[in-house]
């Protein structure tokens, strides 16, 4: 605890030394002199813009930011941002996204503002180990609700993730090879992290351009402590702690640029192959040959996903611009169950199923710019979505049953811009949607700009989106002799609301460029989905609409910028409310939990070197668990704490011959972050607590990456 009260001071007086430094020999920032104020961005917009021009806070994550810490896929890079949280699940192989406090459900990842498939999703729920970022220009965090652009399960935020589409050169060719430690493990084939990837890209006239590429990343799992596959006591230590998966990412892009019209056709397919050893051995003695073949309940989990994506955008003679986006994508995961012998490495007893399978048809376009005014503009877009899929493991491990589901969304929207003033504009939205399986829905929006002098900047933002229920949630059964647990096709969708209000100012201190930027966030979610008894006896469970949920939250941001120097330092203190309407003794107080991040890059010219070094704090997180019943047979509630930790990457990156091999050495989780503690305090006549631990990384990892890029 003392190691952690020691970090926290050092932050705060990072934090309160940034912020009254900000005060002293401060000058309005020339919008022109700094790089980040031209920085174009698109999610959510009516045409491509300046962030400061955007009526939506966006935080951007650059090119440049990602190959500085070898990023390899989106749970590589994400772990550092204010507000969000990456939940990894190192025996399922998932990681997913918690962003002001709700789960991956109520998030949307886009990829070109196209929503991403999942194993039983689109858009959200989406595996981040999944999403590659060698083909990636920049990454857009939206944060709230953006229901009126994006449609269902955008109740948190939206991330948007735009690819390269164009290069300098008539040709750029580039390969790279990244070894890594996990944690002390390491070998060229049986342990540790092992990438590899070739891309092309050709100009093949002025018009048209080509691009394939791939990426092999093979992580062979963290043993820590266990045995591996090979091992047959049965006393629990066989198999891995996180289990060992390999991945393969394959792409193509075409590009067609005119005067007035441009079309971009992606394809992709990926594989990604997991392997689970059970844990428990059998020792198949045989007492007359005196011998034994011990084995395992072994599993394999394939995925495969393919995406075809074409974009069209172009401009009317009348001024007026189009943009439609048709795409459709299929995900499976299959599973392989057999018998392993360990020591003859024989297979017997095979099953093969397709669990879980998503397929999607996709189209959406708008028209804007419809009016020749500098001081009005409006957008008009139509959304569709066909979607199919079943998840046996989430229809019951007692039928599994592949309950093939499809769903129907259309949607029609309009936003408007009115730039009152030069410094004042309001953006209203609406949004009208059609569901096959539940109620249509309004979705509405209200965002403002105020541009104040001396380098103020208010922005206000308030809207709705709904989250849609799972299949889990939907279709779930399980019930035999001891259990019954069901799904619910009568659900609604759960109802998200959110308000944003957020105060930027740019100033000058002596030649650095600052930034300062205070948010204040409102989230309110309602018809939260929850198992509930709904039969006392027979005991039976079912997913109802009961919940509420609720966050408050306040967040500053400071920026420090000079020439190849940055320093980001920033604070959050979020309150989380949830409440069940079905339990007498539910406590409906806000606990709060504190994050803190900065971070530092310096670029050496001389030596061609880059340095960054990035931190974050997570504070302890309370939340209230149920420990029982009272005397009325209703649930009683205590407090779990999640112990505070901090997560630190550090990396150099050097450039040589004319920038034609970079090679980045690297650390991740500097602190040796793999479990942290998870206390429950019960409460009543006998005060006791018990604790359990949970699993966020695999330790203090090293890493090499070797790049070459050819330019011609």
């Amino acid at each position: 605890m003392s190691l952690n009260k020691n970090k926290i001071s050092i932050y705060f007086f990072l934090f309160f030394f940034s912020f009254v430094f900000a005060q002293e020999r401060v000058t309005t920032v020339d919008s022109t002199t700094t790089e980040s104020l031209d920085e174009v961005v698109v999610t959510g917009q009516i045409n491509p813009t300046s962030i400061k021009k955007s009526v939506h806070n966006v935080i951007v994550i650059n090119r440049k930011q990602i190959e500085q810490v070898a990023a390899n896929n989106l749970a590589d890079l994400l772990n550092f941002n204010l507000n969000l949280n990456i939940i990894p699940n190192a025996q399922t192989g998932r990681s997913t996204i918690s962003f002001f406090g709700l789960d991956s459900e109520y998030f949307n990842i886009l990829i070109d503002n196209i929503p991403m498939v999942s194993d039983n999703g689109f858009g959200n729920n989406i595996d981040l180990t999944q999403i590659n970022l060698d083909n990636i220009e920049r990454i857009e965090i939206v944060e709230g609700a953006m229901g009126v652009e994006y449609g269902a399960n955008a109740v948190s935020g939206v991330i948007n993730i735009i690819t390269k589409k164009s290069i300098d050169n008539d040709w750029r060719i580039q390969a790279y090879l990244q070894e890594e430690t996990v944690s002390d493990e390491y070998a060229w084939f049986d342990q540790g992290r092992h990438i590899q990837s070739l891309s092309v890209t050709h100009n093949i006239n002025d018009k048209w351009m080509a691009k394939i590429g791939a990426n092999r990343n093979d992580f062979a799992g963290f043993l820590n402590n266990r045995e591996g596959k090979n091992y047959y006591e049965n006393d629990g230590l066989r198999g891995y702690e996180w289990l060992p998966k390999e991945q393969l990412t394959t792409n193509a892009l075409i590009n067609y640029k005119g005067n007035n019209f441009k079309l971009v056709y992606k394809f992709e397919y990926f594989n990604e192959i997991i392997n689970f050893y059970d844990t428990a051995v059998r020792a198949n003695i045989d007492t007359e040959n005196q011998t034994s073949n011990p084995s395992a309940t072994d599993k394999i989990y394939t995925t495969n996903r393919f995406v075809n994506n074409i974009n069209v955008d172009g401009k009317f003679k009348s001024g007026a611009n189009y943009n439609a986006s048709l795409s459709y994508q299929q995900q499976e995961r299959d599973l392989n169950e057999f018998n392993y012998y360990i020591l003859s490495r024989e297979r017997t007893n095979e099953t093969d199923e397709t669990y879980q399978s998503s397929k999607v048809l996709f189209s959406k376009g708008t028209v804007g710019n419809l009016i020749k005014s500098d001081a009005f503009n409006f957008q008009l877009g139509y959304e569709a979505r066909y979607m199919e899929g079943f998840d046996t493991e989430a229809s019951g491990s007692i039928t599994q049953q592949a309950k093939t589901n499809t769903q129907t969304n259309l949607a029609l929207f309009s936003t408007a811009e009115y730039n009152l003033t030069q410094k004042f504009s309001l953006r209203p939205g609406v949004r009208y949607e059609y569901n096959t399986l539940f109620d249509s829905k309004f979705l509405g929006s209200l965002s403002a700009r105020y541009l104040m002098n001396k380098g103020f900047e208010l922005r206000g933002n308030v809207g709705t989106s709904y989250r849609v229920p799972n299949f889990e949630e939907l279709y779930y059964y399980f019930v035999d002799s001891n259990h019954d647990v069901q799904g619910n096709e009568d659900l609604n969708p759960e109802n998200g609301y959110s308000a944003f209000l957020n105060l930027k100012k740019r100033s000058w201190l002596h030649n650095f460029s600052m930034v300062n930027n205070l948010k204040i966030s409102y989230l309110d979610v309602s018809d939260k989905i929850d198992l509930a008894i709904v039969n006392d006896t027979p005991l039976q469970y079912q997913y109802i609409n009961i919940d509420k949920y609720k966050l408050v939250g306040f967040t500053l941001e400071n920026t420090l910028q000079k020439e190849n120097f940055s320093f980001n330092l920033g604070a959050t203190l979020q309150g989380i409310s949830r409440i069940n309407n079905s339990e007498a003794n539910s406590n409906d107080d806000f606990l709060y939990n504190l994050q803190l991040n900065t971070s530092a890059s310096y670029y050496l010219e001389p030596w061609k070197t880059g340095f960054t070094l990035l931190l974050k704090y997570n504070g302890e997180q309370e939340q209230y668990y149920a420990t029982g019943t009272d005397t009325d047979g209703n649930s009683t509630f205590s407090l779990s704490k999640t112990e505070a930790y901090s997560w630190v990457d550090a990396s150099v990156k050097k450039s040589f011959l004319d920038r034609k091999i970079d090679v980045t050495i690297g650390a991740r989780n500097l602190f040796d972050v793999t479990n942290v503690n998870v206390s429950n305090s019960a409460t009543g006549g006998t005060h006791s607590t018990t604790n359990s631990s949970l699993l966020l990384g695999y330790g203090r990892s090293f890493y090499l990456k070797l790049l070459y890029n050819l330019n011609f």
